[in-house]
This record gives C-alpha cells, sequence and structure tokens, in this order.
C-alpha cells in the first residue's frame, strides 16, 4: 500500500526498516500508551523476523514518513468481518501536532476504497488523547473491558473498543 498526500507518505514496511521500528519500540516513553513504559525490549533481527512473519498471516504494517523522514506506523488485518487496525506516532516532537488526525483519515479512506466493510481498534482506557481522534473521525464505542491485560510490570489495563462503518466516517482532511 502506498498513500501519498501532501508531506505524507504512508508505505509497506520493508525489511530495512526493522531498524527504526525496534529503536521505537524499545523507548518506554513511545510505548507507554500502550502499556510497555519500558519499551518491549527486542531486536532488530527479532523485528526483521516478525515483519516476514506478518507477511505470511495478512498483517500489513507500514511505516508513515513525514517530509521524507519516519515518524510512526500504521498496522492492519483482517478481524472477522472487519479489518482491525493501530496506529503510532512514534516521533515525539511529532505528536499532538495534528498529523495523527490526517494520517488516519488518510488510511481509513485508503481502506474503505478498498472495500472494507467495517474497520475496528482498540486503545488503553486511559489513552483519552487517542479515543479523542478516534471519536472526531466517527468511531463509536461498542465495548469496555476492565483489567483486560497485564502488562510485563503485572500492572492490568482495561480496554475500549470501537468500530467505524463507511457512513460514520468523518474525513476532512487539515
Amino acid at each position: 500500500m502506498k498513500i501519498l498526500y501532501k508531506n505524507i507518505l504512508i508505505r509497506d514496511a520493508k525489511e530495512n526498516d526493522a531498524t527504526i521500528l525496534t529503536k521505537w519500540w524499545n523507548d518506554g516513553k513511545i510505548m507507554a500508551h500502550a502499556g510497555f513504559p519500558e519499551g518491549i525490549n527486542t531486536t532488530v533481527q527479532k523485528v526483521k523476523h516478525q515483519l516476514q512473519e506478518e507477511i505470511k498471516n495478512h498483517k500489513h504494517r507500514l511505516i508513515i514518513e513525514y517530509k521524507d523522514c519516519p515518524i510512526g506506523e500504521v498496522c492492519f488485518f483482517p478481524c472477522h468481518d472487519a479489518v482491525e487496525i493501530g496506529i503510532k506516532i512514534c516521533e515525539i516532537n511529532m505528536q499532538n501536532q495534528g498529523l495523527g488526525h490526517t494520517i488516519l483519515t488518510l488510511f481509513i479512506h485508503e481502506l474503505f476504497q478498498k472495500g472494507v466493510p467495517k474497520i475496528v481498534l482498540s486503545t488503553d482506557l486511559n489513552n483519552l488523547r487517542a479515543q479523542h481522534v478516534y471519536e472526531k473521525i466517527g468511531f463509536q464505542k461498542y465495548d469496555i473491558q476492565y483489567n483486560y491485560w497485564k502488562d510485563p510490570q503485572g500492572e492490568m489495563h482495561s480496554a475500549i473498543f470501537y468500530e467505524l462503518l463507511p457512513q460514520n466516517f468523518i474525513h476532512q482532511r487539515k
């Protein structure tokens, strides 16, 4: 997949992206919102292997570039009657600038153009910033699971689940 809009490029992750993904995934500041305040302690080799496995399992990981620099990632994969997605702006200096909203809108528009009937996602119940962006685009909450999973430090996390149908998609680009 390749999506280009102004200075934003969303493209398929390649093997050489394993280095930047490893850097991001091992950074506790970036991964804290997902329940990994110390990162996930992985290696470039493990990430390369994971990228290969994801392709075999119909999971797609994409790199977000802004002005030709990698700033984050998105992923998607089939899930029952929908496609599940995830997004992360990993470069901290690029967060809170409206890019996440724009990138998510571009990405979702592309998925709906390809005939995806429904998009689902989840986030930590405490991730209010992400929830605001999702709801602004038209996602609707359909479930909250308290104490849904345990992080490596033994803390329980609750999750909120959202879905988006094409007719509810609010896609104003900035």
